[in-house]
């Protein structure tokens, strides 16, 4: 305990503390002895960075609970399945960056209900770096980070719909294999469609 306090530059009493208030998963024990790891430095090293940040213990234990029980990496992408996305690892305190003061442990736990985030370690992993950009930036010009999110969600759903849409016309007079090559052509539909939709929208603004 006393290598690790020292590592992550805090007091042992400090530490002691952290793992009272559950801030710091359990270490493993091989009898009375108490075995920590990278993975307790790099949240000792995550919690400092986000008191730095300005958020306070009680934020950073709800932030913990929810990225302790957030959903892994693997059941967020799929092993092997097919993506146009590319995925972003971050750590916490990068994550707060990208979201300054909205990264609670309700949006959080949203983020991650939704699939847009996974956990691989002590490390976050966004789904998309387009989202990710995307959010940052709406959250930049003043929108609520959970607006985002439950925007996000209603996406998600007509989203849903879309793909259901176009993979039941498409295997209606093609084949299975012909799915991926006819992809771009559905999204070239939607982004259209989408496109003259807010056309329309911003002229009775």
């Amino acid at each position: 305990m006393e290598e690790l306090a020292r590592l992550a530059g805090i007091t042992v009493r400090t530490l002691r503390f952290y793992r009272e208030r559950k801030l710091i998963p359990p270490p493993r024990r091989e009898g009375r002895i108490a075995w920590y790891d990278d993975h307790h430095l790099a949240r000792l090293r995550t919690i400092s960075a986000l008191l730095e940040r300005g958020h306070t213990l009680s934020g950073i234990a709800e932030l913990a609970e929810a990225f302790d029980h957030g959903r892994d990496v693997g059941d967020l992408l799929g092993v092997g399945a097919p993506t146009e996305e590319t995925p972003v690892r971050l750590t916490p305190e990068e994550l707060a960056d990208h979201f300054a003061g909205e990264v609670t442990a309700e949006n959080l736990a949203a983020a991650m209900d939704l699939g847009y985030l996974g956990t691989d370690g002590d490390e976050l992993v966004h789904i998309s770096r387009r989202l990710l950009d995307v959010s940052a930036a709406l959250v930049r010009e003043g929108i609520p980070l959970a607006e985002v999110l439950a925007a996000g969600h209603r996406v998600r759903e007509h989203a849903e719909a879309l793909a259901e849409l176009f993979t039941a016309l498409i295997t209606r007079h093609a084949t299975q294999d012909d799915l991926h090559r006819l992809r771009p052509l559905a999204k070239s539909v939607v982004d259209a469609e989408l496109s003259m939709a807010l056309d329309r929208r911003l002229r009775k603004e």
